[in-house]
């Protein structure tokens, strides 16, 4: 891949940076460069100081020790003030974060335009704007429709306007934290296409990721950080994707893959289920499906086709208006979370932040939380010390990385509150699992360990619907997968019936052999 020359100007370097939260040391005496037209992967798990180093260089977090120059217009490196992001933004870094910082409500040419016009001026310049940001969708390659409120756009389309918002503001250095973590294949590959168009152009690029792929055919150069420090710096080319695994997490990675078995009794049955809701993303029309104790069935498909509306109805949040479910051979008529949890449901939700914890909650206080009246409380009384206990045998079984139980969830990295979540999930060996999104945005050892989780499930007899937008991971666990198109669900074909391609056509909508097939 070519990338900037060796001997390209400096137009970024941190030296000797180190960051303390606490006892915890989340960037220990780091040096990086970054050179014009290069693109720089800083690779790491969850938790190996990656965002905060970043978040450092755009002036959100204060370094306890080190420093950062750019260079100005004119090359020269230059020190940048600490903890100002207006700082940066003036020295030409922009940062797009993983979660959009965007005004739903506004369009996307108000979200690029805010904050760059004086508030003296009595009359917005939006012509001169529009005809600024026509040009750079053009050369760049962002397009996007720039009168709709950006509540309404797809992820990829406003991840594009994040990036415009940094380009209108003439950067010479583009930060972008975990850029695929919510994209699909074609949008991640439209977006490293796009990178690789500012990179030729001179713009220098840094991005945050723990995906081996995107990493070694995304960027010019990696860095790889582990448990704060880095522990590498090496050219993508020619790169070994295995050797990479080992140096993010300090040891060999083997990847989990099922092995055939005989499955056993219906868990779990969707007869014609229709559940009501706005948009293809919040609705199920006519669903059948049957999961067996001792079988994974993966749900495929592009975002926004109907997966959320099935995970909500098997986490008890959605009732059907139609059809009807049976867990057990017994029809389910309540529809609440907590019915679910009392019948042997473990739910793994797909937003960690908002569905899977309570933010402002203990570790402890968030794994425990589903069995508060079963297991925890006593004469009306919580049992806090069987609280505590729990939690710290959670944290040695799933590897959690937390300051203690004691710690909020919200101080711990993705990866980690998904272990703490799994950990909820998988307490008391429930008979189905619902896992939705269960590795999105999460680093390889994370992902083998959750991989490895659910398998051992497997094994010991759960039914488990594993929806993901994770092709690799739907083949490598899943005894049958379905497809969801426009909220409707195909039927479930064995894994070895299918291929990337097929599975690719269903996803499409244009598998005619699909609709011909009964489910199982």
């Amino acid at each position: 891949m070519p990338g900037a020359a060796p001997h390209a100007p400096v137009v970024l370097e941190l030296r000797g940076i180190t960051k303390r939260f606490g006892g915890v040391l989340a960037n220990d005496a780091i040096d990086l460069d970054l050179r014009r037209g290069e693109i720089l992967a800083l690779l790491g798990e969850n938790g190996a100081g990656k965002t905060t180093l970043m978040n450092i260089l755009f002036g959100h977090y204060t370094a306890d020790a080190g420093s950062v120059r750019v260079a100005g217009a004119d090359g020269r490196l230059a020190p940048l003030p600490p903890g100002r992001p207006r700082a940066a933004l003036r020295a030409g870094i922009g940062m797009v974060h993983q979660h959009f910082a965007l005004a739903d409500a506004l369009s996307g040419l108000d979200n690029v335009t805010l904050g760059t016009e004086p508030l003296w001026r009595p009359r917005r310049r939006l012509a001169q704007a529009r005809r600024r940001l026509d040009g750079l969708m053009r050369d760049s390659g962002l397009a996007v429709d720039l009168d709709v409120p950006t509540g309404r756009l797809g992820v990829g389309e406003r991840q594009r306007v994040e990036i415009l918002k940094a380009l209108y503001r003439d950067v010479r250095v583009l930060i972008l934290d975990e850029p695929t973590a919510v994209l699909t294949p074609a949008e991640s590959e439209g977006l490293f296409a796009i990178l690789r168009n500012l990179a030729g152009r001179g713009l220098a690029v840094a991005f945050i990721s723990h995906k081996l792929g995107e990493v070694v055919a995304g960027s010019d150069r990696v860095a790889v950080l582990r448990a704060g420090r880095k522990v590498a710096e090496r050219p993508t080319a020619g790169a070994d994707r295995a050797a990479l695994a080992a140096l993010m997490v300090g040891r060999a990675v083997q990847p989990s893959r099922r092995t055939p078995r005989a499955p056993g009794p219906e868990v779990l049955a969707l007869a014609a289920v229709t559940v009501a809701g706005e948009g293809a993303r919040n609705r199920l029309e006519g669903a059948s499906l049957t999961v067996r104790a001792g079988e994974i069935v993966g749900i495929a498909g592009v975002a926004g086709n109907g997966q959320a509306a099935l995970a909500r109805l098997l986490c008890g949040l959605a009732r059907p208006s139609a059809g009807s479910l049976h867990l057990h051979g017994r029809a389910l008529t309540r529809f609440d979370p907590g019915s679910f949890v009392r019948g042997g449901v473990g739910r793994i939700p797909e937003d960690r932040h908002h569905e899977g914890a309570v933010p402002a909650m203990s570790v402890a206080e968030n794994i425990a939380i589903e069995g508060i009246r079963t297991r925890f409380q006593r004469a009306g009384l919580l049992r806090l010390d069987a609280i505590a206990a729990r939690a710290r045998e959670a944290i040695a079984a799933y590897g959690i990385r937390a300051p203690g139980p004691d710690a909020p969830i919200r101080l711990l990295s993705g990866g980690n509150m998904q272990k703490a979540i799994l950990a909820r999930a998988l307490d008391g060996e429930p008979a189905l699992i619902l896992a939705a999104q269960p590795t999105r945005g999460l680093d390889v050892g994370a992902v083998a360990e959750i991989h490895a989780r659910l398998l051992a499930a497997r094994a010991r007899g759960a039914a488990t619907v594993l929806i993901s937008e994770d092709l690799d991971e739907l083949f490598a666990l899943c005894d049958r997968i379905a497809v969801m198109v426009h909220s409707r669900l195909s039927p479930a074909l064995p894994a070895e019936s299918l291929d990337l391609t097929r599975l690719g056509l269903m996803m499409a909508g244009q598998d005619p052999a699909a609709s011909l097939e009964t489910s199982a």
